[in-house]
């Protein structure tokens, strides 16, 4: 929080600190505001959770929102979705694509950024072209287009290379070592290390502060990616990544109300699989916000 402190001293007395009445109504606004959007994060989604371990008829017959559940415990809607073998499937093809894809992309982005750091002949014309593909693109046809003259439709390089990284990375681990003292260049350039060397060992531990909220939005991003499998890989369910088959199972389960003994537990399906797709990202997002607060550049300027 944003303090700002009367601060008093003498030879004989420590340093003492004493908010002002300014400092503790900032305290309270700012206090107020982060419970308001935790509030209006949190809520949604223990709706879904309640939901999804409620039971199906009385949760069909309830409105508003769901604090407790309904009709009491259950889990037949996690059952119906784990039944599907496809699910175990999808989440390991959402773990093949989500690691490899955010690893080649950070990779890819982290060197183009250190090169675009560098100061060349060619740096203003490179980095235009790339700022020109953040305001433009191909579209959906050319680039299916694309993919399929290279033989990658119907694989598993279809849904990693393409949308592994953006301008926008790049242009952020540009200034990410940019943002490094030149010192640190020119103390390793003359200990004698290579191009290589000073990118990953000396230039890129310090730039980790971007590079980890890089990685944290290709996690999520890849994670929650379904359009790509539909568009290359739409008739080979081995290769289906979890957010399409979860597309798939809600939409086999819209119509149970049509049959003539209808299974209310069918009903939970949709919170279900919601809870599914988004809890590894809920246990996985404590460790990323550990290393979004590390990478701070610490010195080590020779002197």
């Amino acid at each position: 929080m944003i303090k700002h402190k009367r601060i008093r001293s003498d030879s004989n007395i420590s340093m003492v600190e004493t908010p002002t009445a300014g400092d503790r109504v900032v305290d309270v606004i700012v206090i107020l505001l982060c419970g308001l959007v935790a509030f209006c994060s949190v809520i949604p989604m223990w709706h879904v959770l309640m939901s999804s371990i409620s039971d199906g008829k009385s949760l069909l017959a309830h409105n508003g929102l769901v604090l407790l559940p309904v009709g009491g415990v259950t889990l037949d809607g996690f059952r119906y979705i784990f039944k599907n073998d496809g699910i175990v499937t999808g989440y390991l093809n959402s773990i093949i694509y989500t690691v490899s894809a955010t690893a080649f992309g950070f990779i890819l982005s982290a060197m183009t950024g250190y090169a675009l750091s560098r100061p060349t002949k060619l740096k203003p014309i490179i980095t235009g072209m790339i700022m020109f593909t953040m305001l433009f693109g191909g579209g959906m046809v050319p680039t299916y287009m694309v993919i399929r003259a290279i033989g990658w439709v119907g694989t598993r390089w279809s849904l990693i290379i393409p949308g592994c990284t953006n301008a926008m990375f790049m242009v952020m681990m540009m200034n990410a070592f940019n943002s490094i003292p030149k010192e640190m260049y020119e103390a390793a350039r003359i200990d004698g290390a290579d191009q290589f060397r000073t990118m990953f060992q000396i230039m890129l531990p310090q730039a980790m502060n971007i590079g980890s909220v890089i990685i944290l939005n290709s996690v999520v991003g890849q994670w929650n990616a379904w359009l790509p499998a539909s568009i290359y890989v739409p008739n080979d369910k081995k290769l289906w990544p979890l957010q399409l088959w979860i597309k798939q199972i809600t939409a086999d389960n819209e119509n149970f109300l049509n049959t003539s003994n209808p299974d209310y537990s069918r009903y939970l399906i949709k919170f279900a699989v919601i809870i599914a797709a988004t809890l590894p990202i809920i246990i996985l997002f404590p460790f990323f916000q550990d290393k979004l607060e590390k990478g701070v550049i610490a010195g080590g300027v020779k002197g």
